[in-house]
């Protein structure tokens, strides 16, 4: 980690929900305030989330890049710019890829704010030989604007992308997740959801995100009590556990005799041979 720096700040790039830590000796820069930074693509614009912190409390070991000034009119007019050079680019690249007939769909194409690297982000369900493409690309953007092609995943592209969920509100990876976690078909068993998949896949494609936010309630919910289908003892009889209602809290016992359904806190307090 960098130390010539006595402290950091939080920015979010513009369209990320993400915070990134960029070092400086300034305490000046606000809330919300444009600014310059240099990170590992050159340099870009973003806008800062939290004021500066004493380089002590950081909370990683992760090399810190600098911050280079508060934004002024020409950069951001310089960001508009390129926002709009990178539209009009978009055209021709695709045409580009469908003459080489690879397989790949454009998500995104965006300068640096500098102008030095143009980057092309974009989906493929294999690994593409796009060699012969740059080839063609490079002479497009004229020294010294580099190319560079960058593969990322369904899930990337939901976050590139956005969007709204079944639940009616913009997709969590949109809106507000830093990072992606694993995400399982035993959660949506845990918690008792109909393993239907097109239910529970998003709009990437892939399991919901959602899923595990309240699977360690359930989880936690979940102690001391037996799974579905299961034979128990219960008051000296044999009984089958026909329902675990976590919502509820109730669980239905049932055998010959017929059903028996009462609460979780009951059946815990009564049973002591589970």
């Amino acid at each position: 980690m960098a130390t010539e720096f006595n402290g950091y700040i939080l920015v979010k790039f513009i369209g990320n929900s993400k915070e990134y830590s960029f070092g400086t000796n300034a305490d000046y820069y606000t809330k919300d305030q444009k600014v310059v930074v240099e990170t590992v693509r050159g340099l870009e614009l973003a806008v800062v989330s939290k004021g500066f912190q004493p380089i002590e409390s950081i909370t990683h070991s992760l090399e810190i890049k600098p911050v280079i000034r508060i934004a002024t009119e020409e950069d951001i007019s310089a960001y508009r710019s390129n926002k709009v050079k990178a539209f009009d680019a978009k055209a021709p690249v695709e045409e580009l890829i469908q003459r080489h007939k690879l397989d790949m769909n454009i998500v995104d194409i965006e300068y640096t704010l500098d102008a030095k690297k143009i980057i092309i982000t974009y989906v493929s369900e294999r690994r593409v030989d796009f060699r012969e493409l740059l080839k063609d690309l490079t002479p497009m953007f004229p020294y010294p604007c580099r190319v560079e092609l960058k593969q990322i995943n369904q899930r990337d592209k939901a976050k590139m992308v956005g969007g709204i969920g079944v639940c009616g509100r913009t997709l969590c990876c949109k809106n507000h997740l830093k990072e992606f976690e694993a995400i399982s078909i035993n959660m949506a068993k845990n918690q008792q959801l109909s393993l239907n998949i097109n239910k529970l896949s998003g709009q990437c494609g892939k399991l919901k995100c959602c899923l595990r936010y309240e699977n360690d309630l359930y989880t936690e919910a979940k102690k001391g009590l037996p799974k579905v289908n299961a034979n128990i003892q219960f008051n000296e009889k044999r009984y089958r556990v026909l329902d675990l209602n976590l919502i509820n809290k109730q669980i239905t016992l049932g055998n010959h005799d017929g059903h028996l359904v009462m609460s979780i806190d009951e059946f815990l307090r009564e049973n002591k041979n589970v």
